[in-house]
């Protein structure tokens, strides 16, 4: 099914509930496909480009994992608000 963008902005939870039912919905724009929505299935990701270049051997996947964030913010002992009206002079 095709709709437009605003058409499918006005009536988004309408077209999400076709996606749910399993239909695809091609978004366009002026005319021009620009966009498809398409239920996800089953959780498993579909292999992508990425995946395809690794399997080509043309690049390397990360040797580890992303680092984790850091586990607190850094703390405050008092305000910065005089320190830079002191260096502006």
């Amino acid at each position: 099914m095709k709709v437009g963008v605003r058409e499918l902005r006005n009536n988004l939870s309408r077209y999400l509930d076709r996606v749910r039912a399993g239909d695809e919905v091609v978004v366009t724009d002026h005319g021009r496909e620009i966009a498809r929505v398409v239920p996800i299935g089953n959780g498993e990701r579909e292999p992508g480009a990425l995946d395809r270049l690794v399997a080509e051997g043309l690049v390397a996947a990360p040797l580890k994992a992303r680092r984790p964030l850091p586990s607190r913010g850094i703390q405050v002992s008092e305000a910065v608000s005089p320190l830079v009206s002191e260096q502006r002079g």
